[in-house]
Order: C-alpha cells, then sequence, then structure tokens
C-alpha cells in the first residue's frame, strides 16, 4: 500500500517535472522571437541556456534518468564496433556499384525481351 503510495506520488511528481521543462523549452522559444531586435547571439545563448534547464529538469525524472543511461550505454557499444578502414570501404564500395551496374543491366534485358514478347502476343510487333 505504501510502495503504491510512493509510486503515484512520484508519478505525479514527474509529471510536473515534465511540465516545467515543457514550460522552460516554450519560455526559451517565446524569448528567442520575442527579442528579435535583438543581438541573434544572445537569442541563441539564451534559448541554449533554457535547453539545458529543461533537459536538467527532465534529468531529474525516472525516464529522464533512463534516458540517460540508454545513452550512455548506447555510447559504450559504439566504442566497441570495429570500424573499416579506408581500404575496406573502398572495395566494399566499389563491389556496391558492380552489382547496381549488373542489376542494372540484367534488369534493363529482361524488360526488353518481356516487351517483344508482349509487342508479339498483342501483334504489334513481328
Amino acid at each position: 500500500m505504501v510502495a503504491k503510495t510512493e509510486t503515484e506520488e512520484s508519478g505525479k511528481l514527474d509529471s510536473l517535472k515534465f511540465l516545467i521543462a515543457i514550460a522552460l523549452l516554450v519560455g526559451g522559444i517565446w524569448q528567442f522571437y520575442f527579442f528579435a531586435e535583438e543581438s541573434q547571439l544572445y537569442r541563441i545563448l539564451g534559448l541554449l541556456a533554457m535547453v539545458v534547464m529543461a533537459m536538467l529538469v527532465m534529468y531529474t525524472t525516472r525516464m529522464g534518468y533512463g534516458l540517460w543511461l540508454f545513452a550512455r550505454d548506447a555510447r559504450t557499444e559504439v566504442r566497441k564496433v570495429i570500424w573499416p578502414t579506408r581500404q575496406e570501404t573502398v572495395q566494399t564500395t566499389l563491389m556496391v556499384v558492380v552489382m547496381v551496374f549488373l542489376v542494372g543491366i540484367m534488369l534493363w534485358l529482361i524488360d526488353m525481351v518481356l516487351r517483344w514478347a508482349i509487342l508479339l502476343l498483342t501483334g504489334q510487333g513481328g
């Protein structure tokens, strides 16, 4: 019973934090356009400050923290990837280009044979 009450309270608090984060984002966009006569640098810095504050508020929610952990884990997995060398990339690209060219020629030939067969069957070709 107590766990359910705590979950409901944290859910309500998370909802409030979501609203605050959205309000910060909307406020940042609003200030960007409201102060159009100011320098664009200041407007962008203000917008970035509001986005950072919204991200910090979102980080304190359960979903925001989960998203942060997901991004951190994804970064770790990307570091484990063995990227191909330049030579491997060039060779693979050339193989793809050659195969596309060959398949294109094959499809063109099939199209010509089918066109000839249809013209022959409809009596338009001879």
